[in-house]
């Protein structure tokens, strides 16, 4: 990923682009109307941009199906990420911002900083592989760990999980889940899914039960308890 064919970093707004259509599409096609959401801009800037990425090599764009990066663009959407997540990482971990507070933070600075930069602040944390909110963090070298963890409403009543991963940036969100401890880490047993609207009730490690609306549970992702190499 910092090997000796890179050039020139991709803009702002380029790598904005690239990152987007990573989160939204992964390693499929990523649509022009998800990507306008992401970034909350005009469907119309999303179409002349995924046109411009094709002409850069970074994407592959086909009319009402969307964009999927080349491997060039997953490489440089991927530098980023890595970026973006070793940033958060290290404003909760050593300049006390909260958990709600990194991302938008991050956004700001991850553009500002080089490659050497990121690799010495990875080497100073001592290369975490997940970030705040569970999110895998990518290798130096673009590779990323295969995902183990499962949606929260996959799990059958009466199991205990563990928290992995929290999907979501929205800062009133992240404030609400953290003000009742359900982050990664936290252990919690199912205790009712309810098939009418989607309810899932949780009970935590202090034995105070959580019911969580669909919108919360789509968010937050699991393990098993026996795959827990803690």
């Amino acid at each position: 990923m910092n090997g000796p064919t890179a050039t020139k970093p991709p803009s702002t707004s380029v790598g904005d682009y690239l990152k987007a259509i990573w989160e939204v599409g992964g390693s499929g096609a990523a649509s022009t109307t998800d990507v306008a959401d992401r970034l909350s801009v005009a469907s119309a800037s999303v179409t002349n941009m995924f046109a411009r990425l094709q002409e850069m090599g970074l994407a592959k764009y086909e009319r009402y199906r969307g964009a999927s990066l080349t491997e060039r663009g997953r490489e440089e959407a991927l530098r980023l990420v890595r970026r973006h997540r070793l940033l958060e990482t290290f404003l909760l971990e050593h300049l006390g911002y909260s958990w709600q507070e990194v991302h938008e933070e991050a956004e700001r600075l991850e553009h500002a900083v080089s490659d050497g930069f990121t690799e010495r602040l990875a080497a100073f944390l001592g290369h975490p592989d997940q970030d705040p909110h569970g999110a895998p963090i990518p290798a130096a070298d673009g590779t990323l760990a295969a995902e183990e963890s499962f949606p929260l409403d996959e799990v059958p009543v009466g199991d205990c999980v563990r928290i992995s991963r929290v999907k979501h940036e929205d800062a009133a969100v992240l404030s609400f889940l953290g003000e009742r401890e359900l982050v990664p880490g936290r252990l919690v047993e199912v205790k009712e899914v309810r098939a009418l609207d989607g309810v899932v009730t949780v009970e935590d490690e202090d034995g105070v039960l959580h019911s969580l609306g669909r919108p919360l549970v789509d968010l937050i992702f699991v393990r098993g308890v026996a795959a827990d190499v803690n």
